[in-house]
């Protein structure tokens, strides 16, 4: 039987039945669509860095790779700061990367990136120690 056949036999009626059920989940779809929008928009907030401002690199959460020694749930993750030594487009920038980090491309994404806040009143100052000559020094 031809599809013509078979609508003269089923009837509009299913068919408009059928378009009715598709336009109630479409707009169930666009309501929910609009819901998690509007939680992501809530925590979203517009990063834009300057040349020269310093940077920490995100490490991507690679399963089973040890870096830095550590793994689990203690391994880094940020390192740095860096510089910013150029801006590439609108959401990449070139970064002034280590030594030990020569062998990794210098361009990256703004969402791997994240603001450093110097605070002087972190860091330590060490107070300097008197060796004796046997290595003993005093409390």
């Amino acid at each position: 039987m031809s599809p013509y056949e078979a609508l003269k036999l089923l009837g509009p009626g299913i068919v408009q039945a059928t378009v009715d059920k598709v336009n109630i989940i479409r707009a169930k779809l666009k309501a929910t669509q609009d819901r998690q929008k509007s939680y992501v928009d809530v925590r979203r907030k517009d990063l834009k860095f300057e040349v020269s401002d310093r940077v920490f690199l995100r490490l991507s959460p690679w399963k089973g790779v040890v870096r830095f020694a550590k793994r689990g749930k203690l391994t880094p993750r940020y390192i740095g700061p860096y510089e910013i030594v150029e801006r590439i487009g609108l959401v990449a920038y070139r970064i002034d990367l280590s030594e030990e980090l020569s062998r990794v491309h210098d361009v990256f994404h703004i969402s791997m990136l994240c603001k450093y806040i110097s605070d002087p009143s972190y860091v330590l100052k060490t107070p300097e120690i008197e060796f004796r000559d046997d290595l003993s020094y005093k409390e």
